[in-house]
């Protein structure tokens, strides 16, 4: 494109790079660093002193899942300023998509060995309901792990969106979207396994799940997913459609005033997000080897909500520095005194709302910006003599 015949500002937005050169070699390391981990699991005994535990692997699989999570969150939130609490149900609704699937891998190796899973034949299910069709298919239960949390953010933010509603109203309508649907899929009747949900995984792709090796392969899935989404959301994030999201975010109303109908940018980016979230769900599953309604609580969404504010909301790289921080914070806590662990989560949402309103990105931002100000005036005195 010859950025010659573009206004000025669009000039310069066509030349901006997607990231600083210095921030691509940060990421790529950090990727290879992370990459490492079950490579070290696979090739080093457990007495040699570079290995690594396979509990260290699939805890670092699992805090990856949640950055995802966090990302797709940051999304919405961080750009659009819409707040949701319900993104825990697109989380889960991922999980049991491809939960389903590898329900269905699991075959004739059940309690019952039955080509039912054991949770249907202890109910006196006789076949799986219409909605399991084709289910034992991979590319299908993918394909369902897309499209089920995607229509129904689509839908749902159809008419929220359209009917103007927005801000602390939206936020409780997502959580009683997220409750509701937790209710239902508590019941046994609904065909997906009750408060139990779906466990005891055997099989993915014809490999045994629990696996070294098929660890390791969903880990590095899982680590080029999260990789892979935080490009994409910096695509979103410093296209056009970005700065009308950010300015969706800081006055609405002046947005519909100069011209434009915020309507289809908020529904893309709130279903954007859904999808997102719900890969990271469906990657979940295989590695914690199992989902139920709990993951849909609403203190599962707030939690989310807490990993971005950590983090720094609107930073993109934020929220996974978040994740990882709270949930690090939160293995070793709930091992230590687990009873006071929410009470602890409540404290630092507190704290980071007093202190780092901008979240720990924020602060290293204002650490550097400090550090640049103190050598500034010593290099012009360097320069003076």
């Amino acid at each position: 494109m010859n950025t010659a015949t573009l206004p000025a500002d669009l000039a310069a937005c066509a030349r901006r790079p997607l990231f600083p050169p210095r921030a691509w070699q940060a990421l790529l390391v950090v990727v290879a660093l992370l990459a490492l981990l079950p490579a070290l699991n696979l090739f080093f005994a457990a007495d040699h002193p570079l290995h690594v535990s396979s509990y260290i692997v699939a805890l670092a699989g699992k805090f990856m899942c949640y950055a995802l999570a966090a990302l797709a969150l940051d999304l919405v939130w961080g750009y659009a300023g819409i707040l949701s609490l319900g993104h825990g149900l697109f989380f889960a609704l991922g999980g049991y998509a491809h939960g389903m699937y590898l329900m269905r891998a699991i075959g004739r190796d059940g309690v019952y060995q039955s080509d039912l899973p054991d949770f249907m034949v202890f109910l006196n299910w006789k076949e799986y309901p219409w909605y399991w069709a084709f289910t034992e298919h991979f590319a299908y239960a993918m394909l369902l792990v897309a499209l089920v949390p995607g229509v129904l953010a689509f839908v749902f933010g159809y008419f929220a969106f359209r009917s103007r509603i927005k801000g602390v109203y939206f936020s409780i309508i997502t959580q009683a979207l997220t409750y509701a649907a937790m209710l239902l899929f508590f019941r046994n009747d609904t065909g997906f396994g009750g408060n139990n949900g779906f466990t005891d995984f055997k099989r993915i792709l014809g490999f045994d799940i629990t696996a070294p090796s098929t660890r390791a392969a969903l880990y590095w899935i899982t680590l080029g997913a999260l990789a892979g989404s935080l490009v994409l959301a910096r695509m979103v994030t410093q296209s056009k459609l970005g700065r009308v999201l950010t300015a969706v975010r800081d006055s609405e109303s002046r947005l519909r005033f100069i011209g434009y109908e915020p309507l289809g940018f908020k529904l893309f980016v709130w279903t954007l997000s859904a999808v997102m979230c719900g890969v990271a769900g469906a990657l979940y599953v295989p590695q914690v080897g199992i989902i139920n309604p709990g993951e849909m609580s609403t203190e599962n969404s707030i939690e989310m909500v807490i990993w971005v504010a950590t983090g720094g909301r609107g930073t993109l790289v934020g929220p996974i520095i978040g994740a990882g921080a709270v949930n690090g914070l939160k293995t070793w806590f709930t091992s230590v005194a687990p009873e006071f662990w929410l009470y602890a989560l409540g404290l630092i949402f507190v704290l980071v709302t007093l202190f780092l309103p901008q979240g720990i990105v924020g602060l290293a931002r204002r650490c550097a910006e400090r550090l640049r100000e103190r050598r500034r005036p010593m290099h012009i005195e360097e320069q003076k003599a």
